[in-house]
């Protein structure tokens, strides 16, 4: 019986295959929106409330991972969990339009296609953004749905009225427009167009940081598989002019993912095995701020693409990022993560809503910029 040859592919993966490891790891980040809130025009209730909001979300996410799940699916329970607390700027208790409507948006964004449902999802799909969205109760289940649905949406990115007729043809929940007032971000919206607070329109009282956000929700997962999964959503900018569109589904701006191979060459693959190192790279970014520089500035991609042709760390390229935001006029922050679980928080202003939870479980949260993650 002919031996097999150390150039024969299909040898060197059976030997590569016995230096792989099943259990790569997992992690999840998320952020809550960014800003100019301050610990002095705060209350300690306030930021007990804020961060109960953000373990929750990440205790929804981690429940996924701990699991065995995708990253996509830990974004979106995640973040779901965001869309329905008003105290954030997505879903429920999103910001008014000039108009006095919301008009929400979402994306998502996959280093590499999940390994469950549809396997005739391409590499190249990539991700979809979606805005301009009225009914919606949770646009980021619509992006997991609508990414997954590639022949029913063959786009990268879909709006207004079209994605919520997909919407209901998936069975997502649509819910009246009123769903989304908040009293709160109602008299936030008058007093921005200098009118009377109204206090005619009823709603709840709400402790909130962040007047006049610019900001967004969003969360980035590592699975075990090593896909990285990048989720955001948000209400957008409070007194937007109507159908303004901003980065959260802009693909490049507000979101991305990536993977590339981290060597080249079969000999190299294979001692990236042995090492127990992988053989290909990957990241994921999701931002929040002011969406009109992140657009500007392809802050998202910029990140990915410095560590990828550059070779900086995670680190350095978010800085990076975030400075140029604020020499162009912009502020917001970003988060960002690498399949080797390295976990990244930048931001140029006083504020920004943020969480980590590893393989322990236990949630790490801050909400200032001078904060230690506890």
């Amino acid at each position: 019986m002919e031996q097999p040859s150390l150039w024969n592919p299909t040898f060197v993966t059976s030997v590569t295959a016995m230096f792989d490891n099943d259990h790569k790891g997992y992690l999840l980040i998320m952020h809550g929106g960014a800003g100019t809130m301050s610990r002095e025009g705060s209350t300690p209730e306030q930021r007990v409330r804020y961060k109960m909001g953000i373990r929750a979300a990440l205790e929804a996410g981690y429940a996924v991972l701990r699991s065995g799940g995708e990253a996509m699916d830990a974004t979106v329970a995640t973040v779901s969990v965001l869309e329905d607390n008003p105290l954030f700027n997505a879903g429920k208790g999103a910001v008014f339009n000039v108009a006095g409507k919301n008009e929400l948006e979402t994306s998502l964004m996959l280093s590499k296609p999940p390994a469950t449902g549809d396997t005739g999802i391409p590499v190249s799909r990539r991700g979809v953004g979606i805005t301009l969205l009225s009914h919606v109760k949770n646009p980021s289940k619509l992006a997991r749905a609508l990414y997954m649905a590639p022949t029913l949406l063959p786009h990268t990115f879909i709006s207004g009225p079209t994605a919520e007729l997909l919407a209901e043809s998936l069975g997502e929940e649509l819910v009246p427009s009123s769903y989304f007032f908040t009293k709160q971000r109602w008299i936030e919206h008058r007093r921005g167009l200098g009118l009377p607070d109204d206090d005619e329109k009823i709603g709840e009282e709400l402790p909130l940081l962040d007047l006049q956000p610019t900001g967004t929700v969003g969360a980035v997962a590592l699975d075990i598989r090593g896909c990285i999964a990048s989720l955001t959503s948000t209400g957008g900018r409070t007194n937007k002019l109507v159908g303004r569109i901003g980065d959260t589904p802009h693909m490049g701006s507000g979101f991305w993912a990536e993977q590339w191979p981290s060597s080249t060459g079969w000999v190299n693959r294979l001692l990236d095995r042995i090492r127990g190192t992988s053989s290909e790279q990957a990241v994921g970014i999701s931002g929040t701020g002011d969406g009109d520089y992140f657009i500007r500035c392809s802050t998202a991609v910029t990140i990915a693409h410095r560590v990828r042709y550059l070779g900086e760390s995670l680190q350095k390229a978010a800085d990076y990022a975030v400075n140029e935001l604020r020499e162009n006029g912009g502020i917001g922050g970003i988060i960002a993560l690498d399949n080797q679980k390295n976990a990244v928080f930048a931001l140029n202003c006083p504020g920004m809503y943020r969480g980590i939870i590893r393989e322990d479980g236990v949630p790490l949260t801050a909400i200032f910029d001078d904060d230690i993650l506890e």
